[in-house]
């Protein structure tokens, strides 16, 4: 066999024999280069101060999402309105049938919502919405809500109407109250059918839903400039549970519905429970509801009881009897007032903690907040009152 000779020089092309296997060992390797090898030259970390801030979304940032959400409501408002203009016509959806609302009083002194001269019904008992003289405030707000709504169709729409809604509810209530005059007995109605549904978010309260205790290698708190979640619910708690305890079931013990580390609710004791069931047996129809709006919207019995007892024209009267009313106990009341933003505070407590640190969701974190508080304003309005009758 021929030898190879051995191939000209050139800083491309390489060749061995390892290539071409019928070749001998003895075959020439050559390789190349035009260029010299170059280490890579290493610099020193010397960055001085302090990390760059995070970047700031810039202003035109909010300006876009302002005209985007001003461009999808008239969006909305052509669609209504295109919908509108293709009903047939002598149907009830095309248009509101009232030109003006107001607030009287019917012969037993009770308030009524008027549309020009109809009288707004209760949808369940199909008589007149009847609330009393003592809750003007309520009136007032359900007039305006009618006052509002543009069309029939919306007022068949709950979430258009909520005062409406829960009037009715609480109205409905007192009436079948009334027929069985056995507030405390317990067996069917819509009184047993809350309590027993209300007693079911005790043991997976959001008050005392708290999170577990660091671990001694996570720390408390990242950087450890903020308090972690476990001492925020807690420190919001405690106050509402002070109160609970102390005013309203004088007594009774409230604890924690999950242990350290567990993801399964423990149940309240018997006896907890037991006197819960037997207070809201006594709430009058308008304090049960408001007292079941809250705890629906909420998930919290406690925050619920707290909110309702803090406005309620009935149970701040009988507290206020019960515990005296110097000067020194009416300033430590006012010092503990609840409303709706302190509802909402400790309602939504571990979802404002997350957003602080993960960032919040665009038409989603920001309506569920707004939607708490326009449900904690309803229960507001439909449970407070002048604390005067119709005799009085």
């Amino acid at each position: 066999m021929k030898r190879i000779a051995p191939l000209s020089s050139s800083p491309f092309f390489c060749i061995s024999h390892r290539s071409i296997p019928y070749l001998p060992q003895q075959t020439l390797y050559q390789c190349l280069h035009a260029t010299t090898a170059r280490t890579a030259t290493s610099f020193p970390i010397s960055v001085p101060g302090p990390p760059p801030p995070a970047p700031a979304p810039a202003t035109s940032q909010y300006d876009e999402r302002a005209d985007r959400r001003r461009r999808q409501a008239e969006l909305l408002k052509k669609g209504q309105d295109l919908r509108a203009s293709h009903m047939k016509p002598g149907t009830a959806m095309k248009k509101r049938f009232w030109k003006d609302v107001s607030v009287q009083k019917d012969n037993e002194n009770n308030h009524t919502i008027h549309l020009d001269t109809r009288a707004v019904r209760n949808p369940t008992t199909k008589t007149p919405l009847l609330l009393p003289l003592s809750k003007p405030h309520l009136a007032t707000a359900l007039a305006l809500e009618w006052d509002l709504l543009l069309s029939a169709q919306q007022a068949t729409k709950s979430h258009l109407i909520p005062i409406t809604s829960i009037s009715s509810r609480a109205h409905t209530l007192s009436i079948e109250d009334a027929d069985n005059q056995h507030v405390a007995s317990f067996g069917n109605g819509i009184r047993y059918d809350i309590i027993n549904t209300l007693l079911r978010y005790l043991d997976t309260d959001t008050l005392l839903c708290w999170a577990p205790a660091p671990r001694s290698y996570e720390g408390k708190e990242e950087e450890g400039r903020q308090d972690g979640l476990r001492e925020l619910q807690i420190r919001t708690a405690k106050p509402i549970l002070s109160y609970l305890t102390q005013r309203v079931w004088p007594g009774v013990e409230l604890c924690p519905t999950l242990d350290d580390g567990s993801i399964l609710p423990k149940a309240q004791p018997p006896a907890t429970r037991a006197v819960i069931k037997g207070w809201m047996a006594g709430l009058p129809a308008w304090e049960l509801v408001g007292l079941e709006r809250a705890v629906l919207a909420g998930k919290s019995l406690c925050v619920g009881a707290r909110l309702v007892c803090e406005w309620s024209e009935y149970l701040k009267l009988s507290m206020e009897s019960s515990i005296g009313t110097t000067e020194e106990q009416g300033q430590d009341i006012r010092r503990e007032k609840f409303g709706i933003e302190e509802a909402t505070e400790a309602c939504s407590l571990e979802v404002k903690w997350q957003t602080r640190r993960w960032g919040e969701v665009e038409d989603t974190h920001d309506v569920e907040k707004e939607d708490l508080r326009r449900q904690f304003g309803s229960v507001v309005l439909v449970v407070s009152g002048t604390g005067k009758s119709a005799s009085d």
